[in-house]
């Protein structure tokens, strides 16, 4: 499994733009699909977006379609969430996710994740 440390998230207005990042380290990273989930108070965990360990493939949440963009550095072990136009609905910790399984092409299913981050907080005001 992999460790992930998730950063970036923060307090903004609606509109507004901002860039979480997952620090992964322990496994090979540039082998795993990786992913972020998003939980509201009071809700379940949902997904967000996910990429496949070469980066080729891409997967969103119809809900952030068009606003968010994930993104992979697999020199810097590193994976990006782009967030743009920013809603209150956005409002949820982001947690950052590891494959269970190596060079599988993408998922959106979250049994498929076996490693995750703590998560951080992003809170957007109207």
């Amino acid at each position: 499994q992999v460790q992930l440390v998730e950063s970036g998230g923060g307090l903004v207005q609606a509109g507004d733009s901002l860039r979480l990042s997952c620090a992964a380290s322990g496994v090979t990273f540039s082998r795993y699909t990786m992913g972020w989930f998003r939980q509201a108070p009071g809700k379940e965990r949902e997904f967000v977006a996910a990429i496949s360990w070469n980066g080729h493939g891409t997967y969103y949440a119809d809900s952030v379609k068009g606003r968010f963009t994930i993104s992979r550095d697999n020199a810097k072990n590193m994976v990006y969430l782009q967030m743009n136009s920013l809603k209150p609905e956005d409002t949820a910790v982001y947690s950052c996710a590891g494959d269970k399984l190596q060079l599988r092409f993408g998922t959106r299913n979250e049994a498929d994740f076996a490693s995750w981050g703590q998560g951080t907080q992003v809170t957007v005001s109207s």
